[in-house]
């Protein structure tokens, strides 16, 4: 005799209900799994921990633009009143300078200018005319005998000062002088080693002769000459 089986002990009679809960029990927890997010703790800060030291800090003044005050508005111009003047202006009658027909011109005589004679010097080596030394008139060469007349002049007329000779000075004395419009000789100056010296120089100078002026474009002119005079003790 077969034994029977209760049909509320057969255990696979319900085995597809369990799978399919087992299933969807596995599929949440799956699904739960893959949403879950983690987040980070937040920390709570004090945000009033650095509100006083903010206000603490010194803050810069800032100095205020004055703007200048506009221009004030510009015056009323003032009304001119306009009075009419009763006063009769006298009216000036300018008359015509020409001359009618009838009239006589007078004629002007020619007024004669007088020429500045120009007090000017020329140097003797550019001259156009040179000064004539007396004996060189008929001279073909008047600039060359009169330097040959002038250096004859000193030699002739040279003394050596004793007081120069004893002291033992000697050298050479510069002479500058000047031959006037009417052949004198004026403006002698010199430059030399001594007092004495230069005195004798002087006196040589002095001593040469009236000349011819030297001439300028036809007119005579002062001539400035120019000549060393040596002192040398033998």
């Amino acid at each position: 005799m077969e034994p029977k089986k209760n049909p509320k002990a057969d255990v696979g009679r319900n085995s597809a209900l369990y799978f399919v809960i087992g299933l969807a029990a596995v599929l949440a927890l799956v699904y739960g799994a893959m949403e879950w997010k983690k987040y980070d703790k937040v920390n709570d800060y004090d945000i009033s921990m650095n509100v006083e030291d903010q206000l603490d800090e010194e803050v810069p003044m800032t100095e205020q633009i004055k703007t200048p005050p506009p221009p004030p508005p510009p015056a009323a111009p003032e009304v001119i009143e306009v009075v009419e003047d009763e006063e009769e202006v006298e009216e000036t009658v300018i008359e015509s300078t020409e001359t009618s027909q009838e009239e006589e011109v007078i004629e002007i005589e020619e007024v004669e200018v007088e020429e500045v004679e120009e007090d000017i010097s020329v140097p003797f080596a550019v001259i156009e005319d040179v000064p004539v030394f007396p004996g060189c008139e008929n001279a073909k060469d008047k600039k060359a005998c009169f330097q040959e007349q002038m250096q004859d002049h000193i030699r002739k007329n040279f003394r050596y000062p004793e007081i120069a000779q004893e002291m033992g000075v000697q050298g050479r004395v510069s002479v500058i002088f000047v031959i006037q419009k009417d052949g004198s000789i004026g403006n002698i100056r010199m430059r030399g080693p001594d007092k004495n010296l230069e005195a004798e120089a002087m006196r040589i100078i002095q001593k040469l002769p009236k000349m011819t002026p030297g001439k300028q474009r036809g007119r005579p002119v002062k001539v400035p000459f120019s000549i060393p005079i040596t002192f040398k003790l033998q």
